[in-house]
Protein backbone atom coordinates (compact mmCIF):
# COMPACT_ATOMS: atom_id res chain seq x y z
CA UNK A 1 0.00 0.00 0.00
CA UNK A 2 1.62 3.18 -0.84
CA UNK A 3 1.75 6.46 1.56
CA UNK A 4 0.78 9.43 -0.02
CA UNK A 5 3.61 12.23 1.62
CA UNK A 6 1.96 15.41 2.91
CA UNK A 7 3.54 17.39 -0.41
CA UNK A 8 1.59 15.36 -2.28
CA UNK A 9 -1.50 15.19 -0.44
CA UNK A 10 -1.66 18.68 -0.18
CA UNK A 11 -0.91 19.29 -4.23
CA UNK A 12 -3.71 16.29 -5.29
CA UNK A 13 -6.53 18.40 -2.79
CA UNK A 14 -5.55 21.76 -4.65
CA UNK A 15 -5.31 20.77 -8.22
CA UNK A 16 -8.91 19.05 -7.28
CA UNK A 17 -10.33 21.95 -5.33
CA UNK A 18 -9.13 24.04 -8.50
CA UNK A 19 -10.52 21.94 -10.99
CA UNK A 20 -13.63 20.55 -9.72
CA UNK A 21 -15.15 24.05 -8.26
CA UNK A 22 -13.59 26.30 -11.30
CA UNK A 23 -16.96 27.95 -11.92
CA UNK A 24 -17.96 28.34 -8.34
CA UNK A 25 -14.98 30.07 -7.31
CA UNK A 26 -15.49 32.43 -10.49
CA UNK A 27 -19.07 33.71 -8.92
CA UNK A 28 -17.36 33.72 -5.59
CA UNK A 29 -14.65 36.23 -6.81
CA UNK A 30 -16.85 37.94 -9.06
CA UNK A 31 -16.54 40.95 -6.81
CA UNK A 32 -12.94 41.07 -6.94
CA UNK A 33 -11.90 40.10 -10.65
CA UNK A 34 -11.16 43.55 -10.94
CA UNK A 35 -7.77 42.96 -8.37
CA UNK A 36 -7.15 39.55 -10.19
CA UNK A 37 -7.02 41.67 -13.57
CA UNK A 38 -10.46 40.12 -14.25
CA UNK A 39 -11.61 36.66 -15.83
CA UNK A 40 -8.48 36.17 -17.97
CA UNK A 41 -6.09 36.80 -14.46
CA UNK A 42 -8.04 34.37 -12.62
CA UNK A 43 -7.96 31.65 -15.83
CA UNK A 44 -3.93 33.13 -15.98
CA UNK A 45 -3.36 32.41 -11.87
CA UNK A 46 -5.14 29.28 -12.31
CA UNK A 47 -3.03 27.79 -14.98
CA UNK A 48 -0.23 29.00 -13.23
CA UNK A 49 -1.16 27.05 -10.41
CA UNK A 50 -2.53 24.32 -12.69
CA UNK A 51 1.50 24.26 -14.50
CA UNK A 52 3.23 24.42 -10.75
CA UNK A 53 1.42 21.35 -9.61
CA UNK A 54 2.11 19.60 -12.91
CA UNK A 55 5.88 20.44 -12.50
CA UNK A 56 6.07 19.57 -8.98
CA UNK A 57 4.71 16.04 -9.65
CA UNK A 58 6.68 15.13 -12.67
CA UNK A 59 10.01 17.06 -12.08
CA UNK A 60 13.01 14.63 -12.48
CA UNK A 61 14.25 13.68 -9.83
CA UNK A 62 18.65 13.34 -9.47
CA UNK A 63 19.78 9.43 -9.48
CA UNK A 64 21.26 8.32 -6.24
CA UNK A 65 25.34 7.66 -6.71
CA UNK A 66 26.15 3.67 -6.22
CA UNK A 67 29.10 5.15 -3.89
CA UNK A 68 30.90 8.22 -2.97
CA UNK A 69 32.10 9.78 -5.92
CA UNK A 70 34.78 10.81 -4.48
CA UNK A 71 35.66 7.47 -2.90
CA UNK A 72 34.60 4.90 -5.72
CA UNK A 73 37.53 2.51 -5.41
CA UNK A 74 39.28 1.74 -1.77
CA UNK A 75 43.49 1.67 -1.17
CA UNK A 76 44.46 -1.33 0.57
CA UNK A 77 47.31 -0.76 3.02
CA UNK A 78 50.92 -1.23 1.79
CA UNK A 79 53.27 0.45 -0.21
CA UNK A 80 51.75 -0.75 -3.57
CA UNK A 81 48.37 1.29 -3.23
CA UNK A 82 46.01 -1.21 -4.52
CA UNK A 83 43.03 -0.18 -5.69
CA UNK A 84 39.55 -2.46 -5.31
CA UNK A 85 36.20 -2.31 -5.76
CA UNK A 86 33.12 -1.29 -3.05
CA UNK A 87 30.91 -3.99 -4.68
CA UNK A 88 32.32 -6.86 -3.09
CA UNK A 89 32.42 -6.55 0.79
CA UNK A 90 35.43 -9.03 1.00
CA UNK A 91 37.83 -7.13 -1.75
CA UNK A 92 39.29 -4.72 1.14
CA UNK A 93 40.62 -8.44 2.58
CA UNK A 94 42.44 -8.56 -0.88
CA UNK A 95 39.43 -11.47 -2.11
CA UNK A 96 37.52 -11.31 -5.28
CA UNK A 97 34.00 -12.61 -6.57
CA UNK A 98 34.24 -15.57 -8.73
CA UNK A 99 30.45 -16.12 -8.73
CA UNK A 100 26.62 -14.63 -7.75
CA UNK A 101 24.87 -17.86 -7.11
CA UNK A 102 26.59 -20.98 -6.04
CA UNK A 103 25.23 -23.42 -8.21
CA UNK A 104 25.85 -21.13 -11.49
CA UNK A 105 29.65 -21.42 -12.00
CA UNK A 106 29.88 -22.14 -15.77
CA UNK A 107 29.13 -20.86 -18.83
CA UNK A 108 26.68 -24.11 -19.52
CA UNK A 109 25.12 -23.71 -15.51
CA UNK A 110 24.73 -19.69 -17.04
CA UNK A 111 22.41 -20.74 -20.07
CA UNK A 112 20.56 -22.93 -18.20
CA UNK A 113 19.62 -20.56 -15.36
CA UNK A 114 18.77 -17.80 -18.21
CA UNK A 115 16.51 -20.72 -19.37
CA UNK A 116 14.42 -21.02 -16.42
CA UNK A 117 14.72 -17.07 -15.06
CA UNK A 118 13.00 -15.95 -18.49
CA UNK A 119 10.40 -19.32 -17.87
CA UNK A 120 11.79 -20.32 -21.65
CA UNK A 121 11.10 -17.07 -23.42
CA UNK A 122 12.75 -15.90 -26.31
CA UNK A 123 16.52 -16.05 -27.06
CA UNK A 124 18.24 -15.62 -30.41
CA UNK A 125 16.73 -13.56 -32.93
CA UNK A 126 17.24 -13.32 -36.57
CA UNK A 127 15.82 -11.82 -39.48
CA UNK A 128 15.75 -13.69 -42.58
CA UNK A 129 15.91 -9.89 -44.99
CA UNK A 130 15.97 -6.74 -44.45
CA UNK A 131 12.61 -6.00 -44.62
CA UNK A 132 11.28 -9.25 -42.27
CA UNK A 133 10.78 -9.09 -38.84
CA UNK A 134 13.04 -10.83 -36.40
CA UNK A 135 12.07 -14.25 -35.53
CA UNK A 136 12.67 -16.33 -32.42
CA UNK A 137 14.12 -19.64 -30.97
CA UNK A 138 13.10 -19.82 -27.75
CA UNK A 139 15.54 -21.37 -24.60
CA UNK A 140 14.98 -25.05 -25.10
CA UNK A 141 15.08 -24.73 -28.39
CA UNK A 142 18.46 -23.32 -28.75
CA UNK A 143 19.62 -26.17 -25.66
CA UNK A 144 18.12 -28.83 -27.48
CA UNK A 145 19.77 -27.71 -30.95
CA UNK A 146 22.93 -27.15 -28.96
CA UNK A 147 23.06 -30.06 -27.28
CA UNK A 148 22.42 -32.29 -30.73
CA UNK A 149 25.36 -30.15 -32.36
CA UNK A 150 27.68 -31.09 -29.44
CA UNK A 151 26.55 -34.52 -29.53
CA UNK A 152 27.10 -34.59 -33.06
CA UNK A 153 30.69 -33.35 -32.64
CA UNK A 154 31.36 -35.92 -30.67
CA UNK A 155 30.18 -38.41 -33.02
CA UNK A 156 32.58 -37.00 -35.49
CA UNK A 157 34.66 -37.64 -33.04
CA UNK A 158 35.41 -34.83 -31.09
CA UNK A 159 36.55 -35.43 -27.45
CA UNK A 160 35.91 -33.44 -24.28
CA UNK A 161 38.89 -31.25 -23.97
CA UNK A 162 39.06 -31.02 -27.31
CA UNK A 163 39.55 -27.20 -29.12
CA UNK A 164 37.58 -26.50 -31.65
CA UNK A 165 37.40 -23.80 -34.15
CA UNK A 166 34.58 -21.43 -35.25
CA UNK A 167 34.66 -18.73 -38.26
CA UNK A 168 32.05 -16.63 -38.86
CA UNK A 169 29.75 -13.19 -38.47
CA UNK A 170 27.93 -12.98 -35.33
CA UNK A 171 24.61 -15.56 -35.85
CA UNK A 172 22.05 -17.58 -33.91
CA UNK A 173 24.17 -20.64 -34.91
CA UNK A 174 27.76 -19.44 -33.53
CA UNK A 175 26.00 -19.40 -29.87
CA UNK A 176 24.17 -23.38 -30.53
CA UNK A 177 28.32 -23.86 -31.33
CA UNK A 178 29.10 -22.48 -28.41
CA UNK A 179 26.65 -24.19 -26.22
CA UNK A 180 27.33 -27.00 -28.02
CA UNK A 181 31.13 -27.48 -27.51
CA UNK A 182 29.82 -26.63 -23.39
CA UNK A 183 27.80 -29.37 -23.28
CA UNK A 184 30.43 -31.62 -23.80
CA UNK A 185 33.31 -29.62 -22.01
CA UNK A 186 34.70 -28.74 -25.73
CA UNK A 187 37.02 -25.56 -26.11
CA UNK A 188 36.10 -22.51 -28.09
CA UNK A 189 38.47 -21.18 -30.75
CA UNK A 190 37.52 -17.97 -32.56
CA UNK A 191 39.07 -17.28 -35.77
CA UNK A 192 38.14 -13.84 -37.78
CA UNK A 193 38.99 -12.04 -40.65
CA UNK A 194 40.76 -9.11 -39.30
CA UNK A 195 43.63 -11.97 -38.26
CA UNK A 196 44.27 -12.69 -41.66
CA UNK A 197 45.00 -16.07 -43.35
CA UNK A 198 48.36 -16.90 -42.02
CA UNK A 199 47.65 -16.09 -38.33
CA UNK A 200 44.73 -18.56 -38.69
CA UNK A 201 46.84 -20.99 -40.46
CA UNK A 202 48.97 -20.79 -37.20
CA UNK A 203 46.31 -21.03 -34.48
CA UNK A 204 45.19 -24.43 -36.70
CA UNK A 205 48.74 -25.30 -36.49
CA UNK A 206 49.04 -24.51 -32.90
CA UNK A 207 46.12 -26.04 -31.51
CA UNK A 208 46.00 -28.71 -33.69
CA UNK A 209 42.58 -28.30 -34.52
CA UNK A 210 40.48 -31.04 -36.54
CA UNK A 211 37.12 -29.62 -36.71
CA UNK A 212 36.47 -25.95 -37.46
CA UNK A 213 33.00 -24.49 -38.10
CA UNK A 214 32.72 -22.31 -40.71
CA UNK A 215 30.21 -19.84 -41.87
CA UNK A 216 30.22 -20.43 -46.11
CA UNK A 217 31.89 -21.72 -48.87
CA UNK A 218 34.16 -18.60 -48.75
CA UNK A 219 35.55 -19.06 -45.60
CA UNK A 220 35.88 -22.76 -46.02
CA UNK A 221 37.90 -22.10 -49.14
CA UNK A 222 40.51 -19.47 -47.28
CA UNK A 223 40.90 -22.17 -44.46
CA UNK A 224 41.50 -25.11 -47.26
CA UNK A 225 44.43 -23.41 -48.69
CA UNK A 226 45.81 -23.20 -45.70
CA UNK A 227 44.82 -26.34 -43.68
CA UNK A 228 47.59 -28.54 -41.60
CA UNK A 229 47.25 -31.97 -42.00
CA UNK A 230 45.17 -31.91 -38.50
CA UNK A 231 42.54 -30.83 -40.10
CA UNK A 232 39.76 -33.61 -40.80
CA UNK A 233 36.61 -31.72 -40.88
CA UNK A 234 34.61 -28.36 -42.00
CA UNK A 235 30.82 -27.97 -40.60
CA UNK A 236 29.55 -25.09 -42.63
CA UNK A 237 26.22 -23.13 -41.71
CA UNK A 238 25.53 -22.60 -45.39
CA UNK A 239 25.50 -24.48 -48.24
CA UNK A 240 28.88 -25.44 -49.96
CA UNK A 241 29.99 -25.14 -53.81
CA UNK A 242 30.71 -28.52 -55.30
CA UNK A 243 33.96 -27.46 -56.36
CA UNK A 244 34.46 -26.24 -52.70
CA UNK A 245 33.71 -29.85 -51.76
CA UNK A 246 35.61 -31.51 -54.71
CA UNK A 247 38.80 -29.47 -53.54
CA UNK A 248 37.92 -30.41 -49.71
CA UNK A 249 37.67 -34.42 -50.73
CA UNK A 250 40.80 -34.06 -52.14
CA UNK A 251 42.53 -33.00 -49.47
CA UNK A 252 41.65 -35.65 -47.23
CA UNK A 253 38.58 -33.58 -45.62
CA UNK A 254 34.91 -33.81 -45.12
CA UNK A 255 32.35 -30.81 -45.29
CA UNK A 256 28.93 -31.02 -43.28
CA UNK A 257 26.18 -29.05 -43.04
CA UNK A 258 25.40 -27.57 -39.51
CA UNK A 259 21.84 -29.13 -39.59
CA UNK A 260 23.52 -32.54 -40.50
CA UNK A 261 25.59 -32.32 -37.81
CA UNK A 262 22.70 -31.65 -35.43
CA UNK A 263 20.64 -34.47 -37.07
CA UNK A 264 23.51 -36.98 -36.45
CA UNK A 265 24.01 -35.71 -32.51
CA UNK A 266 20.13 -36.22 -32.50
CA UNK A 267 20.41 -39.96 -33.63
CA UNK A 268 23.21 -40.96 -31.32
CA UNK A 269 23.16 -41.55 -27.72
CA UNK A 270 25.71 -39.14 -26.02
CA UNK A 271 25.41 -37.97 -22.17
CA UNK A 272 26.71 -34.28 -22.27
CA UNK A 273 29.98 -33.65 -20.13
CA UNK A 274 29.48 -30.66 -18.21
CA UNK A 275 32.62 -28.48 -17.51
CA UNK A 276 33.63 -27.80 -13.75
CA UNK A 277 34.62 -24.01 -13.26
CA UNK A 278 38.36 -24.74 -13.28
CA UNK A 279 38.34 -26.06 -17.04
CA UNK A 280 39.14 -24.24 -19.94
CA UNK A 281 36.49 -22.24 -21.91
CA UNK A 282 37.93 -20.82 -24.46
CA UNK A 283 41.07 -19.87 -26.22
CA UNK A 284 40.97 -16.61 -27.66
CA UNK A 285 43.67 -15.17 -29.94
CA UNK A 286 44.79 -11.48 -30.04
CA UNK A 287 46.35 -10.00 -32.96
CA UNK A 288 49.64 -9.07 -31.61
CA UNK A 289 51.51 -5.49 -33.72
CA UNK A 290 54.41 -8.04 -34.20
CA UNK A 291 54.89 -12.25 -34.64
CA UNK A 292 52.30 -14.80 -34.03
CA UNK A 293 48.73 -13.98 -32.36
CA UNK A 294 48.81 -15.34 -28.56
CA UNK A 295 46.13 -17.57 -27.81
CA UNK A 296 45.04 -16.49 -24.27
CA UNK A 297 43.90 -19.04 -22.14
CA UNK A 298 40.43 -18.51 -20.30
CA UNK A 299 38.73 -20.82 -17.99
CA UNK A 300 34.71 -20.99 -17.10
CA UNK A 301 35.53 -19.46 -13.75
CA UNK A 302 37.25 -16.48 -15.63
CA UNK A 303 34.47 -15.56 -17.89
CA UNK A 304 31.36 -16.01 -15.08
CA UNK A 305 33.71 -14.03 -12.75
CA UNK A 306 33.88 -11.20 -15.06
CA UNK A 307 30.65 -11.34 -16.36
CA UNK A 308 28.85 -11.68 -12.13
CA UNK A 309 31.25 -8.48 -11.56
CA UNK A 310 30.18 -6.09 -14.13
CA UNK A 311 26.35 -7.25 -13.65
CA UNK A 312 26.94 -6.15 -9.80
CA UNK A 313 28.36 -2.84 -10.85
CA UNK A 314 25.40 -1.98 -13.08
CA UNK A 315 23.54 -1.23 -10.26
CA UNK A 316 20.04 -0.70 -10.52
CA UNK A 317 20.47 -0.91 -14.44
CA UNK A 318 21.65 -4.17 -14.41
CA UNK A 319 20.89 -6.72 -16.58
CA UNK A 320 17.10 -8.68 -16.41
CA UNK A 321 15.02 -10.71 -18.07
CA UNK A 322 13.65 -9.59 -20.42
CA UNK A 323 16.22 -7.30 -21.59
CA UNK A 324 16.71 -7.50 -25.59
CA UNK A 325 20.26 -6.69 -26.65
CA UNK A 326 21.85 -6.41 -30.42
CA UNK A 327 24.73 -8.35 -31.44
CA UNK A 328 26.87 -6.83 -33.99
CA UNK A 329 30.20 -6.29 -32.42
CA UNK A 330 32.19 -9.50 -33.21
CA UNK A 331 31.99 -12.53 -31.11
CA UNK A 332 35.43 -13.59 -31.48
CA UNK A 333 35.98 -10.73 -29.16
CA UNK A 334 35.65 -11.06 -25.38
CA UNK A 335 33.79 -7.74 -25.35
CA UNK A 336 30.87 -9.08 -27.13
CA UNK A 337 31.06 -12.81 -25.78
CA UNK A 338 30.65 -11.59 -21.81
CA UNK A 339 28.24 -9.00 -23.08
CA UNK A 340 26.09 -11.88 -24.71
CA UNK A 341 26.65 -14.34 -22.03
CA UNK A 342 25.67 -12.26 -19.41
CA UNK A 343 21.94 -11.61 -21.14
CA UNK A 344 21.74 -15.53 -21.52
CA UNK A 345 22.64 -15.41 -17.75
CA UNK A 346 19.88 -13.29 -16.93
CA UNK A 347 17.18 -14.67 -19.33
CA UNK A 348 17.52 -12.01 -21.75
CA UNK A 349 17.54 -12.35 -25.51
CA UNK A 350 19.96 -11.61 -27.96
CA UNK A 351 18.99 -10.62 -32.05
CA UNK A 352 21.74 -10.61 -34.56
CA UNK A 353 22.46 -7.55 -36.85
CA UNK A 354 21.64 -8.91 -40.54
CA UNK A 355 25.59 -8.86 -41.17
CA UNK A 356 26.15 -5.57 -43.04
CA UNK A 357 27.38 -3.42 -40.60
CA UNK A 358 25.65 -0.35 -42.94
CA UNK A 359 22.19 -1.62 -42.34
CA UNK A 360 22.78 -1.57 -38.83
CA UNK A 361 20.28 1.36 -38.49
CA UNK A 362 17.80 -1.19 -40.33
CA UNK A 363 18.20 -3.48 -37.32
CA UNK A 364 18.57 -1.51 -34.71
CA UNK A 365 14.65 0.16 -35.48
CA UNK A 366 13.55 -3.10 -36.29
CA UNK A 367 14.97 -5.00 -33.33
CA UNK A 368 14.26 -2.17 -30.64
CA UNK A 369 16.52 -3.02 -28.21
CA UNK A 370 16.98 -2.23 -24.82
CA UNK A 371 20.45 -2.97 -24.16
CA UNK A 372 23.36 -2.26 -26.40
CA UNK A 373 27.18 -2.85 -26.47
CA UNK A 374 28.77 -0.12 -28.57
CA UNK A 375 32.39 1.19 -29.57
CA UNK A 376 33.91 4.51 -30.04
CA UNK A 377 34.29 4.00 -33.78
CA UNK A 378 30.25 3.71 -33.87
CA UNK A 379 29.26 6.49 -31.75
CA UNK A 380 31.55 9.18 -33.00
CA UNK A 381 29.96 8.32 -36.34
CA UNK A 382 26.56 9.25 -35.49
CA UNK A 383 27.80 12.77 -33.03
CA UNK A 384 29.72 13.45 -36.41
CA UNK A 385 26.86 13.25 -38.62
CA UNK A 386 24.93 14.50 -36.35
CA UNK A 387 27.32 17.65 -36.44
CA UNK A 388 27.03 17.61 -40.31
CA UNK A 389 23.53 18.05 -40.43
CA UNK A 390 22.69 20.88 -37.44
CA UNK A 391 26.11 23.14 -39.38
CA UNK A 392 23.95 23.93 -42.24
CA UNK A 393 21.20 26.02 -40.48
CA UNK A 394 21.99 28.63 -37.73
CA UNK A 395 18.15 27.80 -36.10
CA UNK A 396 19.15 24.16 -35.86
CA UNK A 397 22.38 24.39 -34.35
CA UNK A 398 21.32 27.06 -31.85
CA UNK A 399 17.97 24.58 -30.98
CA UNK A 400 20.77 21.82 -30.66
CA UNK A 401 23.28 23.68 -28.55
CA UNK A 402 20.38 24.86 -26.17
CA UNK A 403 18.96 21.77 -25.61
CA UNK A 404 22.82 20.14 -25.25
CA UNK A 405 23.29 22.80 -22.38
CA UNK A 406 20.32 22.04 -20.74
CA UNK A 407 20.78 18.04 -20.65
CA UNK A 408 24.13 18.85 -19.70
CA UNK A 409 22.62 20.74 -16.58
CA UNK A 410 20.62 17.52 -15.52
CA UNK A 411 23.36 15.15 -15.92
CA UNK A 412 25.61 17.38 -13.21
CA UNK A 413 22.60 17.51 -11.24
CA UNK A 414 22.51 13.24 -11.27
CA UNK A 415 19.42 13.57 -13.98
CA UNK A 416 18.91 10.96 -16.25
CA UNK A 417 16.18 11.07 -18.25
CA UNK A 418 14.58 10.93 -21.99
CA UNK A 419 11.13 11.94 -21.45
CA UNK A 420 11.90 15.89 -21.09
CA UNK A 421 11.12 18.68 -23.52
CA UNK A 422 14.40 18.40 -25.10
CA UNK A 423 14.61 14.72 -25.58
CA UNK A 424 10.84 15.18 -27.08
CA UNK A 425 11.54 18.32 -29.45
CA UNK A 426 15.63 17.76 -30.61
CA UNK A 427 16.52 14.31 -29.43
CA UNK A 428 13.70 12.16 -30.19
CA UNK A 429 15.38 10.99 -34.26
CA UNK A 430 18.26 10.08 -31.82
CA UNK A 431 16.56 7.43 -30.06
CA UNK A 432 14.58 6.12 -32.84
CA UNK A 433 18.01 5.73 -34.52
CA UNK A 434 18.55 2.82 -31.39
CA UNK A 435 15.70 1.74 -31.60
CA UNK A 436 13.42 3.92 -29.20
CA UNK A 437 13.45 1.26 -25.90
CA UNK A 438 17.19 1.72 -25.28
CA UNK A 439 18.32 1.90 -21.36
CA UNK A 440 21.77 0.86 -20.99
CA UNK A 441 24.78 1.19 -23.21
CA UNK A 442 28.37 -0.15 -22.45
CA UNK A 443 31.06 1.42 -24.10
CA UNK A 444 34.59 -0.49 -24.89
CA UNK A 445 37.56 -1.20 -26.45
CA UNK A 446 38.85 1.58 -27.23
CA UNK A 447 39.28 5.76 -25.47
CA UNK A 448 35.93 7.65 -25.90
CA UNK A 449 35.91 11.22 -26.20
CA UNK A 450 34.64 13.48 -23.25
CA UNK A 451 32.47 14.82 -25.21
CA UNK A 452 30.77 12.62 -27.49
CA UNK A 453 30.16 10.51 -24.35
CA UNK A 454 28.67 13.48 -23.19
CA UNK A 455 26.27 13.86 -25.87
CA UNK A 456 25.44 10.04 -25.99
CA UNK A 457 24.33 10.63 -22.53
CA UNK A 458 22.32 13.49 -23.11
CA UNK A 459 20.99 12.63 -26.49
CA UNK A 460 19.85 8.86 -25.49
CA UNK A 461 18.60 9.42 -22.32
CA UNK A 462 20.01 6.35 -20.62
CA UNK A 463 23.00 5.07 -18.61
CA UNK A 464 25.95 4.58 -20.93
CA UNK A 465 28.91 3.45 -19.22
CA UNK A 466 32.68 3.23 -20.11
CA UNK A 467 34.90 0.54 -19.29
CA UNK A 468 38.50 -0.23 -20.12
CA UNK A 469 39.51 -4.01 -20.17
CA UNK A 470 41.85 -6.80 -21.84
CA UNK A 471 41.18 -10.17 -23.48
CA UNK A 472 43.63 -10.98 -20.84
CA UNK A 473 41.64 -10.25 -17.73
CA UNK A 474 38.01 -12.03 -19.94
CA UNK A 475 36.87 -8.25 -20.15
CA UNK A 476 36.14 -5.68 -18.04
CA UNK A 477 38.55 -4.22 -15.69
CA UNK A 478 36.74 -1.68 -14.75
CA UNK A 479 33.29 0.10 -14.76
CA UNK A 480 31.69 3.48 -14.55
CA UNK A 481 29.08 3.50 -12.61
CA UNK A 482 25.63 5.02 -12.22
CA UNK A 483 25.25 8.32 -10.87
CA UNK A 484 28.87 9.25 -12.24
CA UNK A 485 28.24 11.36 -15.60
CA UNK A 486 31.63 13.08 -15.45
CA UNK A 487 33.62 11.83 -18.47
CA UNK A 488 37.01 10.72 -19.38
CA UNK A 489 37.98 8.07 -16.96
CA UNK A 490 36.82 4.04 -17.06
CA UNK A 491 35.40 3.83 -13.26
CA UNK A 492 36.76 1.88 -10.39
CA UNK A 493 37.70 -1.69 -10.27
CA UNK A 494 35.48 -4.38 -10.76
CA UNK A 495 34.87 -6.83 -8.40
CA UNK A 496 36.51 -9.89 -9.81
CA UNK A 497 39.88 -7.67 -10.18
CA UNK A 498 42.72 -5.89 -7.93
CA UNK A 499 44.13 -2.66 -9.46
CA UNK A 500 47.51 -1.10 -8.95
CA UNK A 501 50.08 0.82 -11.16
CA UNK A 502 54.17 -0.13 -11.36
CA UNK A 503 56.38 2.48 -11.91
CA UNK A 504 58.24 2.53 -15.56
CA UNK A 505 60.95 4.86 -14.95
CA UNK A 506 62.17 5.18 -18.86
CA UNK A 507 59.31 6.62 -19.91
CA UNK A 508 58.80 8.89 -16.55
CA UNK A 509 55.64 6.92 -15.12
CA UNK A 510 55.49 6.61 -11.19
CA UNK A 511 52.65 5.14 -9.19
CA UNK A 512 53.22 7.96 -6.65
CA UNK A 513 52.31 10.62 -9.22
CA UNK A 514 49.16 8.23 -10.34
CA UNK A 515 50.85 7.00 -13.41
CA UNK A 516 51.91 3.85 -14.29
CA UNK A 517 52.06 0.47 -16.01
CA UNK A 518 48.29 -0.78 -15.06
CA UNK A 519 48.15 -3.99 -13.48
CA UNK A 520 45.58 -6.74 -12.55
CA UNK A 521 45.48 -9.80 -10.42
CA UNK A 522 41.82 -11.03 -9.87
CA UNK A 523 39.33 -14.29 -10.45
CA UNK A 524 39.28 -13.03 -13.89
CA UNK A 525 42.92 -12.74 -15.04
CA UNK A 526 43.81 -15.59 -17.39
CA UNK A 527 45.72 -18.90 -17.18
CA UNK A 528 48.49 -18.26 -19.27
CA UNK A 529 49.26 -18.16 -23.33
CA UNK A 530 48.55 -21.07 -25.16
CA UNK A 531 51.39 -24.14 -25.29
CA UNK A 532 53.57 -20.57 -24.70
CA UNK A 533 55.21 -20.38 -20.95
CA UNK A 534 57.92 -17.90 -22.00
CA UNK A 535 55.05 -15.14 -22.91
CA UNK A 536 52.91 -16.39 -20.00
CA UNK A 537 55.86 -15.89 -17.51
CA UNK A 538 56.44 -12.36 -18.70
CA UNK A 539 52.81 -11.04 -18.79
CA UNK A 540 51.78 -12.80 -15.34
CA UNK A 541 54.21 -12.38 -12.45
CA UNK A 542 54.96 -14.56 -9.53
CA UNK A 543 51.75 -13.12 -6.97
CA UNK A 544 49.72 -13.59 -9.92
CA UNK A 545 49.89 -9.85 -11.40
CA UNK A 546 49.43 -9.73 -14.96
Amino acid sequence: MSVMTPEKSILAYFNHFIVSNFSYLLDEIDGYLYYFGGTAGVITITGIAAAATYYLKSRPIPEKPLVPLDNQAPILEGPDHIHVSKFYKEAKNGKFISYITENVRTLYQTFREGAYSSNNGPCLGWRETLTSPYQWINYDEALLRAKNFGAGMIALGARPKQLIGIYSQNRPEWILYEQGCYSFSLVVVPLYDTLGPEACAFIMRQTEMSLVVVEDDAKALMLLDKAPPTLKIIVSIKPIRQHTLERARSRGIQIFSFIDVEKLGAKGNHPEVPPVSEDLCTVCYTSGTTGNPKGVMLTHGNVVAGVCAVILQMGEHRIRAGDVMISFLPLAHMFERCCENGIYYVGGCVGFYSGDIKELTNDLKMLKPTVMPAVPRLLNRVYDKIQNEIASSAIKRTLFNMALKAKEKELSRGIMRRNGCWDKLVFKKVHQAFGGNLRLMVVGSAPLAGNVLTFMRCALGCLVLEGYGQTECTGAISLTVQGDYVPNHVGPPVSCNAVKLVDVPEMEYFASQNTGEVCVRGSNVFHGYYKDPEKTAEAVDSEGWH
